[in-house]
């Protein structure tokens, strides 16, 4: 039997109609399969069926083969969240991670992208939910539903942020609410839910997404500069507070991406300010966060992946 029948047979216990859910029933999880359908379900936190032969401590599980009486005993791969992991930066680490063996929960605000996205990557046992992360109820439920349905979490990556570009004399403050509420206390709510379980889990790491424009500034950035900004203080103090439980915390500093945050930038007239004269793709940032996240000795840091951006700003 493989890991995914295990997995299935676990999913299968604690979900069953017989067993007895919570109140959690309004988040939507899907789940991707060896046989590359989806299913949809309602998931709440749940007891699984007695003298189902499954013990399910899901950083190992051991499944005892009742015809045998041998034991056997399969590692469970770790298990990564992504916020603001269905496009951009966001989805390029999902998709590395993914095939680096990881299980895959991509947390979006739009459930129909976060599906779509569980569905493209490889491997088995992603899954997808619709949350906003600026919302500490949504968080809440979210990373709660992720630990009774998926294990402890060991990777945490913070890519969900949005911008609002204008001169600050212009800047309305339900836009400056809004950018300061989903790129600083998005991150802080996350990071806070998913170190319940992260700080019992050996080689635990989080890496945030914040900007080269945080650490330098930006003429018409300037809402958007100081939440980037706050995100190198915050990473750095975090790291500092969980260190002694052997979880690392990073910060990755894009400069110009290919994403829909560069949309309408045209390459031509900013790429002259980069020294490698051109615009960096997510996958370039990606394979930054991996290390970050592979890295057991590196923790409080800024990596700047900007093509050379910020020697010219």
């Amino acid at each position: 039997m493989t890991v995914v029948s295990l997995t299935i047979i676990i999913i299968c216990a604690t979900t069953a109609g017989k067993t007895r859910t919570s109140s959690f029933q309004s988040y939507n999880v899907v789940h991707r399969r060896s046989q590359r359908r989806q299913i949809t379900a309602n998931v709440g936190v749940t007891k699984s069926q007695p003298n189902m032969g499954v013990a399910h401590d899901f950083n190992q599980i051991t499944f005892l083969n009742v015809v045998n009486k041998s034991k056997v005993v399969m590692a469970v791969s770790r298990l990564a969240v992504v916020c603001g992991g269905s496009r951009g930066i966001g989805g390029a680490v999902s998709r590395l991670l993914a095939q680096k063996g990881c299980r895959v929960a991509v947390v979006s605000r739009n459930e129909d992208t976060a599906r779509d996205t569980v569905a493209s990557l490889h491997g088995d046992d992603h899954v997808a939910f619709s949350c906003d992360v600026s919302r500490e109820d949504e968080v809440q439920k979210t990373f709660t539903c992720i630990q009774k349905t998926c294990g402890n979490i060991s990777y945490l990556v913070n890519a969900a942020g949005i911008n609002r570009d204008a001169l600050l004399f212009r800047t309305k403050r339900e836009d400056m609410l809004e950018l300061l509420h989903t790129n600083v206390l998005g991150t802080m709510l996350t990071c806070r839910a998913a170190l319940r379980t992260m700080l019992h889990t050996e080689g635990a790491a989080i890496v945030n997404i914040g900007s080269v424009v945080g650490l330098k500034g930006n003429v018409g950035q300037s809402v958007y500069s100081a939440s980037k900004s706050a995100l190198e203080g915050f990473t750095r103090s975090l790291a500092k507070e969980v260190s002694s439980r052997g979880v690392s915390v990073n910060l990755v500093a894009p400069g110009f991406i290919h994403t829909a945050m560069t949309a309408s930038l045209r390459e031509e007239d900013g790429v002259g300010s980069v020294p490698l004269r051109r615009f960096g793709e997510p996958e370039d940032v990606a394979s930054a966060v991996l290390f970050l996240l592979e890295s057991s000795y590196v923790t409080g840091q800024v990596l700047v992946v900007d093509g050379g951006l910020q020697l010219a700003m």
